[in-house]
């Protein structure tokens, strides 16, 4: 046999009585009449904020597993292609996928895992730097100049460069008895 309680009462009733009296007790006026909100200065610093975050490697067949979806990664003019490297797949409150590697964005996704060509725009995300310069010497040089790992211009051969090696491939090395034997003013 179970007696009804003030415990055993549902909480909506019992704060439906309680919450005047305790608002005539404890309610004090608010400090500073404005609100307590401040409105945010760049929204798309707040979604990378939010947004879940998860180590992915890149398969063989140069994607990305996320849930049942496979993300092909794009042909990118950083790498040729991104089999084995760790990446970070970043999912959005609205469903978007992105993938990085390291602070580039590599490639974005809707929710159904169609890839979206459009570049991001938001100060947020990092652009991608200038290809470096071996990859422009690759490309026939560029704005500052071939490669300073590039071969020079007329040499068709590999050319030894520096001293001339023994024939032996050994040196010399004299041991304690030699030295002693030497005289010093060979030394």
């Amino acid at each position: 046999m179970t007696t009804k309680t003030k415990r055993n009462t549902p909480p909506s009733s019992r704060d439906a009585r309680n919450l005047p009296a305790h608002n005539a007790r404890f309610a004090r006026p608010a400090a500073v009449a404005e609100s307590a909100f401040v409105r945010i200065a760049d929204p798309a610093a707040l979604t990378e904020t939010l947004c879940v975050q998860e180590d992915r490697v890149v398969d063989r067949a140069n994607t990305v597993s996320w849930g049942r979806l496979k993300l092909q990664l794009p042909q990118s003019p950083l790498r040729a292609h991104f089999v084995k490297a760790r990446v970070r797949a970043h999912e959005y409150p609205d469903g978007a996928l992105a993938v990085f590697h390291g602070p580039r964005c590599i490639a974005r996704y809707s929710a159904r895992g169609e890839e979206i060509s459009e570049v991001p725009t938001c100060a947020s995300v990092t652009p991608c730097s200038p290809p470096s310069r071996t990859l422009r010497a690759a490309f026939g040089g560029g704005p500052r100049g071939p490669s300073l790992t590039a071969a020079a211009l007329g040499v068709t051969g590999p050319m030894q460069v520096g001293t001339k090696k023994p024939p032996s491939g050994r040196t010399k090395k004299l041991s304690l008895k030699k030295l002693e034997n030497v005289a010093p003013a060979a030394i």
